[in-house]
């Protein structure tokens, strides 16, 4: 398994998390096999998120992926992500 780490900053968390949800079924398609959402204690715009996949390649092609910055930008991502990629350590 590999675990795609994401942090973001939104304009309004619930406006992103309408399009986040809508989203879900893209995401499948894409590879994502488990997910969760994460909003800072002291700032709910300030979102940390994970996303399984089966591959490095398919986290690497999720991340990169042209749909997927296009949702972002339409959900009110207000800055750049910061991703990081791991493995489950076994």
């Amino acid at each position: 398994m590999v675990r795609l780490y994401a942090r973001h900053p939104v304009n309004d968390y619930a406006t992103w998390r309408a399009v986040y949800d809508d989203f879900d079924g893209e995401r499948s398609e894409m590879g994502v096999t488990g997910h969760a959402v994460y909003q800072a204690a002291d700032n709910p715009n300030d979102i940390t998120l994970w996303h399984d996949f089966n591959t490095l390649e398919d986290a690497q092609a999720f991340a990169s992926s042209p749909r997927l910055k296009e949702v972002m930008q339409g959900a009110g991502v207000a800055g750049p992500p910061s991703i990081w990629i791991v493995n489950d350590g076994t």
